[in-house]
């Protein structure tokens, strides 16, 4: 499955050309392109590294969503979180 994004050239496209560059091709078309790690678990290091940041607005939300429809159960969310919080406060 390949991830393709647009949001950074539909939303600002026009006024910050590089900033849809990083976003649309680099940040979505070739890191989370990269078969290295699957998408499972590539989703679930996103999370963490929100949660690490103490980012807990839309941002999580949508990247929650993206886990779970990328096979992350919720026990596994769960477990990550009671994982992750001893180590990110």
């Amino acid at each position: 499955m390949t991830i393709k994004q647009t949001a950074g050239r539909d939303q600002l496209g026009d006024f910050a050309p590089a900033f849809a560059h990083f976003n649309d091709d680099v940040l979505f078309g070739e890191n989370w392109n990269d078969t290295a790690i699957d998408l499972k678990t590539r989703c679930l290091i996103t999370v963490v590294a929100l949660m690490a940041q103490g980012i807990t607005d839309s941002s999580m939300a949508h990247h929650l969503e993206n886990a779970k429809n990328h096979g992350v159960s919720k026990e596994e969310i769960a477990a990550v979180f009671t994982h992750v919080a001893f180590y990110a406060g």
